[in-house]
């Protein structure tokens, strides 16, 4: 894999609010395989080559997920990463029409 993913929260519209983006692809790394994906099946099922989008109830679903994936950021660079999103993904939770996008390579 390349690039790395880039992270959107957008609108109902497709309108992009904030980004991160992860250019040395360390997302990648913390995510979970396929196989494990009867444990993590919002995680498991980001695709690294294309689009996901969890709307705010799936990203309820998935922040209890991610709590398990924090444990696996082990450099200053993943946490940060982690952590931010994370943020994106309470703000889709939390917030009316907002979507989260994962945008593979």
């Amino acid at each position: 894999m390349g690039v790395g993913f880039e992270i959107v929260l957008q609108d109902e519209l497709g309108s992009q609010i904030e980004s991160i983006a992860d250019p040395k692809n360390l997302l990648a790394g913390l995510l979970p395989s396929l196989e494990k994906g009867d444990a993590y099946p919002m995680l498991a099922g980001i695709d690294p080559y294309g689009d996901t989008i969890f709307n705010p109830r799936q990203a309820r679903r998935f922040l209890r997920e991610w709590a398990d994936l924090v444990s696996n950021a082990r450099t200053r660079e993943e946490r940060a990463l982690v952590s931010e999103i994370e943020r994106l993904a309470r703000r889709c939770a939390d917030e009316v029409h907002k979507y989260l996008r994962f945008i593979g390579d």
